[in-house]
């Protein structure tokens, strides 16, 4: 683990700019940043045939180069039953989305002296002291026995998801049993209890494995946002409405939406039993609803809903090296610390992880073209996002649907860079 001396040595050693911090998103011709608008129109053919075939209901797509717009289209419905067209404007849930926000969220106050990444978590949360490991565990009635962790979790383990704290719903078998028991939410929820009341009694349940051991993603991004309303004193919502969605310009991008922006939120679609797209209601505790009401927990690993372009526009920053429409969100050091391989030895399907990213390996960009160096991730109900530093690429692509019976997202990929034309 890096100390914060060692920390300060690499900022003096210099590092490649993630790109021009001047740049704001603006659309242009996308001959004008060596992208082929003939080629480009590949992409409208193949999310039509997915809509066409019934495995989505609409998309929206958008991609960047260099800081200029040349695609940003809506395909399909926001509804198969009403047949409403999708739009670019539209609100999607963006789940797991909300992980990179935190994750930044988190490093603004490490900028500011307020935390450490090897800080313990119990020094924000002291639930979080004398950690137990699970040892064994009786599915029969959900109770476990524990042995004790050879040391705390840090702020680190938490933005590498390498704490052993793992999923509720979501998460392993023990896991989510264990969780169902305890009351702890998996972040879609409207329950009237707040992030400080859930993150204490997650603090008091057993990890599933020592901290640092591998990688488990699972509910350490709510721990962080906790974190952040304790460095910060003040609540998550409200951080990231002042240090980064007001400089950015984010305007459509809430945990819980005004009134007067619930009718652009799309409906989440499913399969029925005859495999046919229909409205999502309901998938266990997982409600559709929950951004259209006044709820008190705000996730940090899983909360928010936002509009491609206002996504599209964070992801600019963190390209620009930390600053967009001249306001400066991080260092760009920070970005590189963040985006830089966090986790040694470990393997997330052949690649690594950051600071809140999945970073594109050798090995990864063999797969598709993505280039080694990307970082990435996506959320819970269809939507993606990669940004490319080599390239000077951001790309989203969204969806709003459980499950995605569909490899549009990686055929998405693949259709970005075969219109890079330099």
């Amino acid at each position: 683990m890096w100390s914060y001396k060692t920390y300060l040595s690499i900022l003096l050693l210099g590092s490649l700019s993630l790109g021009s911090a001047a740049q704001v998103l603006n659309t242009a011709a996308p001959a004008t940043v060596k992208v082929s608008d003939s080629r480009l129109q590949r992409i409208d053919r193949v999310i039509q045939e997915n809509i066409d075939k019934g495995q989505i209901a609409g998309a929206v797509a958008f991609i960047a180069r260099d800081g200029k717009v040349v695609y940003n289209k809506a395909f399909g419905y926001t509804d198969v039953a009403s047949k409403a067209p999708l739009r670019t404007d539209n609100i999607f849930r963006i789940a797991s989305q909300t992980k990179a926000i935190t994750s930044v969220a988190a490093m603004i106050l490490f900028e500011e002296g307020k935390l450490l990444l090897d800080d313990p978590v119990s020094k924000f949360i002291p639930s979080f002291s004398k950690p137990q490991v699970l040892d064994k565990f009786n599915p029969a009635d959900s109770s476990y026995t524990t042995v004790p962790a050879k040391r705390e979790v840090t702020v680190r383990d938490l933005l590498t998801h390498t704490s052993g704290i793992d999923y509720a719903v979501i998460g392993s078998a023990t896991g989510k049993a264990i969780y169902a028991k305890a009351g702890i939410p998996v972040g879609f929820e409207r329950g009237g209890y707040s992030l400080q009341e859930a993150m204490d009694r997650l603090g008091r349940l057993p990890l599933a494995h020592q901290p640092g051991e591998r990688f488990t993603y699972g509910l350490n991004t709510d721990v962080l946002g906790r974190i952040v309303e304790v460095a910060s004193g003040t609540t998550l919502d409200k951080f990231f409405s002042e240090r980064i969605f007001k400089p950015i310009g984010m305007n459509d991008t809430y945990f819980f939406l005004p009134p007067s922006k619930h009718a652009r939120l799309v409906p989440i679609h499913t399969f029925d039993k005859e495999n046919r797209l229909v409205k999502y209601e309901r998938n266990g505790v997982i409600t559709a609803d929950y951004p259209l009401s006044n709820g008190t927990y705000f996730s940090g690993g899983a909360g928010l809903s936002s509009t491609i372009a206002d996504y599209a526009a964070f992801l600019q920053m963190l390209l620009n090296g930390g600053t967009y429409n001249g306001k400066r969100i991080l260092a760009r050091r920070t970005v590189d610390l963040m985006t830089m391989n966090q986790i040694g030895d470990l393997s997330l399907r052949g690649n690594k992880f950051g600071l809140g990213f999945e970073i594109t390996t050798a090995q990864g960009e063999a797969k598709l073209g993505v280039s080694e160096g990307s970082f990435a991730w996506g959320g819970y109900f269809g939507t993606t996002y990669w940004v490319d530093p080599k390239e000077k690429v951001v790309a989203l692509i969204y969806t709003q649907q459980s499950p995605l019976r569909t490899d549009i997202q990686d055929k998405f990929r693949a259709l970005v860079y075969q219109a890079i034309a330099d």
